[in-house]
């Protein structure tokens, strides 16, 4: 049985600035991929290579078992890949419910009755049902997050593209958002680009290391995060150098 997305040889430069460079991983439901690398490294390119908002020049995309080269980006989003933003974007004179419900109705292609209790059924998984009728524009920013990811889960996501969502957030805050994101795990496959490594540990299944455009090692978080790879990559000591 083929996982739920399967990349494989992605390739992608602009010029002489490689962004994917024979990237390859698979991801399963029900499985957390953490993706880190030092800024430039190609994750959002990456991000934008499987969301369809950028083509590959080489490479393949499996999502389901189809292959989704030729699938345009909004195709793929109501085929179940969806992304959520480091900086929020809501409709901000919505209200809560009704930018729930939008992502309901036109990502998911719900309508009424329907559209209705998905909506209802997402902003109480998400601990927004308090704050439905409130204006997505004077959220606090940790609200904001949450109505990012009830976006996307709205929109039947069943993979999840989380680009950097803990950014910004206070330690208490990261610590609410990782309970969420966990939460979300158990019903859709998640890979999740972040620069705070004890919230991909506390979440993450598997870690990627993306440099320029190369995984360049995959495997346990704990290994990951301690690998004189990584350290080398973020901390500029050669390899040879480290004890």
């Amino acid at each position: 049985m083929s996982a739920l997305l399967e990349v494989a040889g992605l390739r992608k430069r602009f010029g002489a600035i490689v962004v994917a460079d024979d990237v390859t991983f698979s991801l399963e439901s029900g499985q957390c991929l953490g993706m880190i690398g030092p800024n430039g490294a190609g994750k959002s390119s990456v991000f934008n290579l499987i969301a369809g908002t950028i083509a590959a020049d080489g490479g393949t995309i499996r999502f389901e078992g189809r292959d989704l080269g030729r699938v345009p980006a909004h195709l793929r989003a109501r085929r179940g890949i969806v992304r959520a933003f480091q900086i929020p974007q809501p409709f901000p004179h919505l209200t809560v419910y009704e930018n729930v419900l939008a992502a309901a109705s036109f990502g998911a292609g719900r309508s009424g009755a329907a559209a209705a209790t998905a909506t209802l059924e997402v902003l109480n998984a998400m601990g927004l049902a308090a704050k439905s009728g409130t204006l997505a524009g004077r959220l606090p920013l940790l609200d904001r997050k949450r109505l990012e990811l009830a976006k996307a889960v709205a929109s039947c996501a069943k993979v999840l593209l989380l680009d950097e969502i803990a950014a910004g957030l206070t330690e208490p805050e990261v610590e609410e958002l990782v309970a969420l994101v966990r939460s979300l795990k158990t019903s859709h496959g998640i890979i999740w680009i972040e620069h705070i490594p004890h919230a991909l540990r506390a979440v993450a299944d598997r870690i990627m290391v993306l440099h320029f455009g190369k995984n360049v090692l995959d495997g346990p978080p704990a290994d990951v995060m301690t690998s004189r790879l990584v350290r080398e990559i973020y901390m500029g000591f050669r390899a040879d150098d480290i004890a």
